[in-house]
């Protein structure tokens, strides 16, 4: 890797940077002294901390002084900080607390014209002949890039991003100390850590490259816009790629308010609990439906439009969870909500919060010991931030690791429901969250859906009426939630061929234990008979019966087709 490569390169490769620095100790020599001069009286304190035995009264102070440095210290350090914000695993609740504080807008960089001069030698051209107006100062700042308001030559409104200079040189050369450090730091640093340090370097390395690459995020955005074209409650900004490079993107200009704006919300008379509905909704699809989420979603980058729909932007940092994650965060909602300890710490396994070979025997207790008081008696007493704060304590005890995914996601989470509190402090997540799965259960035809709806039911081989009465009474506090619909579903795959093992099941149910359990039956009916009048259950009896027909029907056609060929 030459000079050159290393101001162009596309993808983190620590090897390659790591050659190239290597034969070059003068670049970055003067660096050291800085990060080592910051942080010797940051270690130092620590240590004085820990022989006087006042770790825990100064912890707070050292928090904020860790933050002070890392800002201090640039791009690089800020991320490196915003990253280590979302890993409870591996910083202590006080550290994560302070460190939250750099996911805020940070002072921008106001020497001219570097922004011009990029934005010129990138676009291959004069600003002149791309705007009618561009803004001399910026309307946002980050740590990587800055937000310019323009009016292009056509006449549409613009936000320009443009990276701010010297950023891949800078960042390769910090991503190379960071690295170099790992590997002998690790026993100074508060880490709750288990495994090698340069793997957390190396995940945060890649994210890093993905999010300066401008190019990456327009496509980002143009998927996330696709997959939530039939919401019309989303508002994605356009990408104008003829005006777009690596380090300068064009996308539509959003007129919205911030939603940490309460006042100026309520002054245009917009609805907080929609705005709240509209938010947490769709960032359950994003998870649950989709796999491909935001993972960035600060108050800069969620905006309420004045005609009430909540606009996303900023798509630099985002991830793709796969069909299995999906599936076992469905699971492992329902095993918490049903206190399901043993089930939801085989979920930790899944998702890869533990290792394959972990005893979790022990683990079990400690979870229902965390989980029990923060779910409470009730399930809408549920609060994430509650649960995230006692689950950072869990880790300090057992081999937990958060992955890198399931750390965005985690943020993610929090930060969502710390914009809803802030727009209602009354709001429960749960109280969306919940319906939406249950929903999903009760009618998703996928198979794999399906079955996890089976697995709900079914415990130990014996049927989970209370479950079946919980996951129906609570999708319907969804108001789009039908039951009929579910109804002609449940019967057609009870009719199916596929569905035979459940009758066999289902007949089971209603007389194991040496009784018939009309009782339950009974409470179930008392439930559901306002939604399935005789005539509507008629009628959906009818449809799933007509759609078997239909499928057969099809079957034969397509048998006797093939016999003919």
């Amino acid at each position: 890797m030459n000079k050159q490569s290393l101001g162009q390169a596309r993808r983190y490769d620590p090897v390659a940077i790591a050659r190239y620095y290597r034969i070059r100790p003068w670049r970055f020599l003067w660096r050291t002294v800085r990060v080592i001069g910051l942080f010797a009286g940051f270690v130092l304190g620590l240590k004085l901390d820990q022989w006087q035995q006042r770790s825990d009264f100064q912890r707070a102070k050292r928090a904020i002084q860790l933050r002070q440095i890392l800002t201090q210290l640039g791009p690089t350090a800020i991320k490196v900080g915003q990253a280590l914000s979302t890993r409870p695993d591996l910083i202590h609740k006080n550290f994560l607390e302070e460190l939250v504080k750099l996911q805020d807008q940070l002072p921008p960089l106001l020497y001219p014209p570097w922004h011009y001069n990029i934005i010129e030698a990138e676009l291959g051209r004069s600003l002149s002949e791309i705007y009618s107006y561009i803004s001399p100062q910026p309307v946002a700042a980050a740590s990587l890039g800055q937000v310019y308001q323009a009016t292009l030559r056509t006449g549409e409104a613009v936000a320009v991003k443009v990276q701010r200079p010297n950023l891949l040189p800078v960042i390769t050369l910090d991503l190379y100390l960071l690295r170099w450090a790992a590997s002998w730091m690790a026993p100074w640093l508060p880490l709750n850590l288990g495994h090698d340090l340069t793997l957390i370097v190396d995940e945060f390395g890649e994210k890093l490259f993905e999010e300066i690459d401008y190019l990456n995020e327009g496509r980002n955005a143009e998927k996330f816009a696709a997959n939530f074209q039939d919401d019309p409650q989303v508002k994605v900004p356009s990408i104008y790629w003829r005006f777009s490079s690596q380090r300068v993107l064009t996308l539509e200009w959003i007129d919205g308010i911030k939603l940490t704006d309460i006042q100026r919300i309520k002054a245009a008379g917009l609805n907080s609990d929609a705005l709240i509905r509209i938010g947490v909704s769709s960032g359950l699809r994003q998870l649950l439906e989709f796999g491909f989420f935001h993972a960035d979603p600060h108050p800069g980058n969620l905006f309420a439009m004045l005609d009430g729909r909540m606009a996303y932007i900023d798509f630099g940092m985002m991830d793709q969870l796969n069909q299995r994650s999906k599936e076992t965060l469905v699971d492992s909602v329902v095993h918490l909500i049903n206190k399901d300890y043993d089930d939801l710490a085989r979920d930790f396994v899944n998702l890869g919060f533990l290792t394959a070979n972990t005893d979790i025997t022990p683990i079990i207790p400690a979870l229902e010991s965390v989980f029990a008081d923060a779910v409470g008696q009730n399930v809408r007493d549920f609060n994430f931030k509650t649960i995230t704060d006692q689950f950072s304590e869990l880790m300090y005890d057992y081999p937990f690791r958060v992955p890198a995914k399931f750390a965005l996601i985690i943020r993610s989470l929090v930060t969502q429901e710390g914009l809803a509190l802030s727009l209602n402090p009354d709001f429960k997540i749960v109280e969306i969250a919940y319906p939406y799965i249950a929903k999903r259960l009760l009618t998703d035809e996928s198979p794999e859906l399906r079955q996890r709806l089976i697995e709900v039911l079914f415990k130990d081989g014996k049927f989970q009426w209370h479950r079946l009465e919980n996951l129906i009474a609570i999708a319907r506090a969804d108001q789009s939630f039908d039951l009929l619909p579910t109804a002609q579903l449940g019967l057609q795959f009870l009719l199916s061929d596929e569905g035979q093992s459940l009758r066999r099941q289902l007949i089971l149910a209603l007389v194991e234990d040496d009784r018939i359990h009309t009782q339950e039956v009974q409470r179930l009916w008392n439930l559901v008979k306002d939604d399935l009048k005789p005539s509507r259950l008629f009628d959906a009896a009818l449809g799933a019966l007509s759609t078997l027909s239909g499928s057969n029907l099809s079957g034969d056609r397509n048998l006797s087709s093939t016999k003919a060929s």
